[in-house]
This record gives structure tokens, sequence and C-alpha cells, in this order.
């Protein structure tokens, strides 16, 4: 495995800290994470009491922020209440500006709660800041320093064009719900509650995303999300293009995270929290992405374990294995053939025994090799992404790519010994493992 870097010794440090205080997170703190180095917002859905603020605090406290604003809005909440008070003195001068220190559009970090409860007023004003991060003081317009957003709602808004607006501009989305294990409640009454370490600087942050504007996004990686554009939009789910493009954006960050210069198909998991307009949806998106991941996959494997390629020449001598098993048959009763056809059938089936005997061997030991890589899948994927929660769900993909290959190897052992009535040489292997 290689060298972890800094800023991944830090990622580690931060989601082991976080995951000791917030019981069945792991996927929306490696989520958020991923937010924060990419500059995009967050958006949480949830009843009261699932720890969405208390999450949030805790967020920024691993950025030693002295520039917190949180709120809770409802439908009387004033704009000064969230990006501060009219300035008298200027008001005296005949301009509307207002002091906004210490409020959202001086900011680092933020949580607004409720959010769509906000009034027109404070709307417009967050469509800027949350997108383009400028906030408009009265003429002159002010550069926000607003790295990360957390905002949570109980519902999702209604079909009010300007509440879909703010809603798109949440990358990503997270379902949050109570605890559900038993064991979560044993250990819920004995949380750390002490204050959580500064472990990162925003030059950090701004590293990161300096480096994920140089990370390249290959063919192959821009085929697969549009593959995945085409399987949703098949099934009525429709993305802007905006969207589109700050998702593969997210998977820059994650390469450069990673200390990659290209996206790989293992920056792209967290892709279904960036895809749903409602919860429900989340399944039928995971499904779509799921499929797309393990074909990727699989391409991305084809130089270690190239299952087309074998499972082409196994359909081969399938198709032909009735004519050469015929072929035999005939020879050993003494059948006469004509010249021309002994000539092709003694040609074909020693190009099939070559070729079959060949495969089946390579096959076979490229599976054992794989076998051995399996006893340590959990590190290996990893490797390819440390933010993934469960790598165990990953690891049972290269587990069936190994039983596709068996399947692939029976094949073939089937054919030479129908063809041959014997085992292929030096091609045994151990099924039950």
């Amino acid at each position: 495995m290689n060298s972890t870097t800094p800023i991944q010794r830090k990622m580690d440090q931060a989601i082991e800290l976080l995951e000791r205080r917030f019981l069945e997170r792991s996927e929306l703190i490696r989520l958020l994470m991923l937010g924060i180095m990419s500059g995009e917002n967050a958006l949480l859905i949830g009843p009261p009491g699932t720890a969405k603020s208390q999450l949030a605090r805790s967020v920024s406290q691993l950025f030693g922020s002295e520039h917190w604003f949180e709120y809770l809005l409802t439908r009387f909440t004033t704009p000064d209440e969230i990006f501060g008070p009219v300035s008298l003195q200027q008001l005296k001068l005949d301009q509307y500006v207002r002091k906004t220190a210490g409020y959202l559009p001086n900011a680092q970090f933020a949580f607004l709660d409720e959010i769509f409860k906000a009034n027109s007023a404070i709307l417009n004003a967050l469509l800027s800041i949350l997108n383009e991060r400028v906030y408009f003081n009265g003429r002159e317009k002010e550069e926000v320093p607003l790295q990360f957003l957390i905002a949570a709602s109980n519902e999702l808004p209604d079909d009010d064009d300007q509440l879909t607006a703010l809603y798109d501009r949440f990358l990503f989305r997270y379902e949050v719900h109570y605890l559900k294990q038993a064991s979560s409640y044993e250990r819920m009454f004995s949380l750390p509650t002490t204050s959580l370490p500064v472990v990162f600087s925003l030059y950090d942050v701004k590293d990161i995303q300096a480096a994920a504007k140089q990370v390249v996004i290959p063919e192959t990686i821009i085929y697969f999300l549009y593959r995945l554009k085409q399987d949703l939009e098949a099934k009525e789910y429709v993305l802007s293009d905006r969207r589109w493009s700050k998702i593969a954006n997210v998977w820059r960050t994650s390469a450069a995270l990673h200390g990659r210069e290209q996206v790989t198909i293992w920056d792209t998991v967290f892709t279904p929290h960036m895809l749903w307009n409602v919860p429900e949806d989340l399944p039928v998106m995971q499904e779509a992405f799921e499929q797309q991941f393990t074909e990727m996959l699989k391409n991305d494997m084809e130089n270690e374990l190239p299952l087309q390629r074998f499972g082409q020449i196994a359909d081969k001598w399938k198709e032909k294995e009735s004519e050469l098993h015929a072929f035999q048959f005939k020879k050993e009763v003494g059948a006469k053939l004509g010249k021309e056809a002994m000539e092709r059938n003694v040609r074909l089936l020693e190009e099939s025994r070559e070729e079959v005997e060949e495969t089946a061997r390579d096959l076979r030991n490229r599976l054992i090799q794989w076998e051995k890589r399996e006893h340590d899948l959990h590190a290996y994927v990893l490797e390819k992404n440390r933010l993934i929660p469960h790598a165990e769900k990953y690891a049972v993909k290269y587990s069936y790519l190994r039983i596709e290959g068996e399947r692939i190897l029976q094949q073939l052992q089937r054919t030479y010994r129908t063809i041959f009535d014997k085992e292929i040489p030096g091609a045994d292997y151990d099924f039950t493992l």
C-alpha cells in the first residue's frame, strides 16, 4: 500500500474523531468531509433530534474556525438576523449597507436549520452566496469567505420556483434517520462531549482545490458519466448540466485527496448522494449507478483479469464443440472423410487444443493470484478510496469477478473434456474456495 500523505492522515484523524461522537453516521461524515474539500454545500433531510446541527458544529471545530454562523429559520426571520443590521451611519449618507461582521456573509462555515422556511427576501440573497460565493451589500458586490454550508430541513420544499432554485444549490443531499442498532443505544450515553481539536487549516482546503483543478478526467470516466446520465434519463430523471459539472468537480477533488493526477472509477463512489431530488429516488439512483460502476470496474480490471477476452475464447470453442466432437468420433470408428474436410478439421482441432489449453492455464493462474488479493481486499479498496465507509461492499464486487472467471474456466474445461476426453494439463483449480 502507498504511504499516506499529510492531508490523508488528517482526514483519517478527523473521521475517527467524528465517528466516536456520531453513531451510524460513517457515510454522512465522509460525505461532509468530501463536500468541504470540494467547496460544495450539503443538505440534510431528517426529523428533529438526529444531531444534524451538532454534527455541523463539530465539523467546523476541526478547522478551528472563529467565523462560524448558525441560525434556525422561520417564516418570520428577517434579513437583519442573517445578513446583519443596516448601518445607520451609511443610511444617513443615503447608502443602504449592512454591517455583516459576525453574520452569514462573513462566515467561513455555516449551518442553517429549516432553510426552506426562509422568506423571499432571504432566499434571493442566499442564492448568490451559495452558488457564486458573493453577497450584494447595497450597491457593492462582496466576496463571501464561505467554505462550506450545511443546511437542514425536516421536509423537502414545495414546488415553489425560489425554493427549487435554492434546493439546486445543494449538491450533496443526505437523509438522516434515528439510530437503529442496539449497540448504538448502549454507547449513546457515554459519548465524548469535550471540544474537538483543530485538525485542518483552510490552507489544506485551498491546496486540495488547487490540485483538483489540475486533475484530468479520462475519456473512460466521461463515457461512464454519460452512460449513467442516459440510464437516468431513460427512467425520466433529468439533471441539469450544472449539476453534472459539479459532480465531475467532486470526482477531481477525490482524486486530488488520493494523490492522483487522473480521476478513476473509485472517485465516483459517493455519486448517488448527488443525484436524487427526493429520498425515495435514492434506491433507483443507486441501482443505476452500481450497474455502471460494476461494468466499469470490470473493464478497469481487464489487464489483470481479462474476462471479456477469456469469455470470447470460451464461447468461440463452445460453438465448435459439437463439430469437433463429431470429428473425433468419426476418426475413432474409421469413418471416411474427404481430404479437404480432414485437413480442415485436423487444423481446427489442433488450434482448439492450443488455444483452450493456453487460455485455461492463463485464466487459472490469474484466478489464483486474484484469490491471494482477496485475502486483503479491504486494505486494497481503502487504498483506492480511503473515504469508503464499508469497504467490504466493494470487496464483494471483486469476488463476483472471480466467480465469473471461475465460470469461464469451467466452460473451457467442459469443452476440452468433450472434445479430447481428458482434463486440461496444468489447469487444475479448486472451485470450492
